[in-house]
């Protein structure tokens, strides 16, 4: 996945994103059919979005620091598992 990619996925993500935010916005029923789901898609999109940015910035500071890159696979970075990404603060 190139940085192209990795920014398209990021554009998909927070669209998908705002759109469940704004469908709370809008009200309805916490018990509501279908609105648990929602939540829980919520937190998957917040979690690959991190991973997405801490990918993305990782290989712009390998490429900034001068360790090259391969054009099949810039800055040889791979995804974090979620739980090293959303466990940097803790």
């Amino acid at each position: 996945m190139n940085e192209k990619d990795i920014l398209a996925r990021i554009s998909e993500y927070v669209g998908e994103e705002q759109a469940l935010r704004d469908r709370y916005r809008r009200g309805g029923a916490e018990d509501e059919p279908g609105r648990e789901e929602e939540h829980r898609r919520l937190e998957q999109l917040e979690v690959a979005l991190d991973q997405c940015w801490d990918l993305l910035r990782r290989r712009r500071a390998r490429l900034e620091a001068g360790l090259g890159a391969d054009p099949q696979d810039p800055g040889g970075e791979r995804v974090r598992p979620p739980d090293e990404v959303e466990g940097y603060l803790q």
